[in-house]
């Protein structure tokens, strides 16, 4: 498996792919969480490439298994906020979805990483947490409609201060 940088919106056979990934890995998150008002699973083609995404792609061949949309956030701490990560159903369980958060925290560097995911989503929430996310947080953004926010901070270096010993 390759997983590589790339730009849907230059890319318009990729772009599509990656709309038909992400129409039936939400449609698999949607029947998990028991609802289907996840935004992602009706955007369209047009909003697809205009969302202002950084895009991490994973492919064996030519065949897309999977990708992972994140942007840089505002503020001091200049971190990554993963906006989706999508897999092929009919390439799920192999790896995928782990080849590309580790990708993305390799990118990250000492940055922080955050991702939100469903609440009931218990696959994503165990790879996550697997990467080394934490929970920080949940939140009602729709009716019943409920999302877990997790973040990755890299642990810092403590540096000792010089002790005098009297």
């Amino acid at each position: 498996m390759v997983v590589e940088a790339r730009d849907p919106a230059r890319d318009p056979a990729l772009a599509v792919r990656l709309l038909e990934v992400q129409h039936a890995a939400y449609a698999v998150e949607a029947r998990l969480i028991g609802d289907d008002r996840i935004p992602a699973l009706t955007e369209d083609l047009a909003a697809l490439t205009s969302a202002g995404l950084s895009w991490l792609v994973a492919r064996e061949g030519s065949t897309v298994l999977g990708a992972l949309g994140w942007r840089s956030t505002d503020g001091t701490d200049g971190g990554i906020d993963v906006d989706r990560l999508v897999v092929d159903p009919a390439h799920a369980r192999r790896g995928t979805g782990r080849a590309l958060v580790a990708a993305v925290l390799e990118l990250a560097g000492d940055r922080p990483v955050t991702v939100s995911t469903g609440r009931d989503n218990n696959p994503a929430r165990r790879l996550y947490a697997q990467a080394g996310f934490r929970e920080v947080a949940e939140r009602e953004v729709l009716a019943g409609l409920w999302l877990v926010e997790l973040a990755r901070i890299p642990q810092t270096r403590t540096t000792r201060s010089a002790t005098t010993w009297s």
